[in-house]
């Protein structure tokens, strides 16, 4: 079966209609998953990728974002690289309303046995129940 690695803007296409004719191939490409005819995968860098382009871009709040980015951590037919991380990541941004990179950084760091995070975004990271480095 052939796998492919979807990219940001294959589901930017798909999810803001905003070029017709590519909308159309990203959900034939969808579809062609959930019927088990190919094999998706993506990972954090273009969750990433989305989520700032949605915020930023498309002005989406951030709790819809979240939302596309459960979506998708469920779609059928697609693997997540660093699926547990992502799946964490999810879990925080949803209870503390950090951004999910942020989020995504603080369950990386548990995970890596930190004691905290060296950073200057120091309010985001505190309300995420981090440890702070003393900068």
């Amino acid at each position: 079966m052939t796998t492919w690695f979807v990219d940001a803007n294959v589901f930017l296409r798909f999810l803001t209609v905003d070029d017709q004719g590519q909308h159309q191939k990203a959900a034939r490409l969808f579809e062609a998953a959930c019927r088990e005819e190919c094999r998706l995968v993506t990972g954090p860098p273009v969750l990433f990728e989305l989520a700032w382009t949605l915020r930023a871009a498309y002005k989406t709040p951030k709790d819809r974002v979240l939302e596309i980015l459960r979506a998708i951590f469920a779609t059928p037919g697609m693997t997540m690289t660093d699926a547990p991380l992502v799946a964490e990541a999810l879990t925080l941004a949803s209870t503390t309303g950090a951004e999910f990179a942020d989020a995504y950084i603080a369950a990386g760091s548990r995970v890596a046995g930190c004691s905290g995070v060296a950073s200057f975004n120091r309010r985001d990271f505190a309300r995420l129940g981090l440890e702070l480095a003393p900068l």
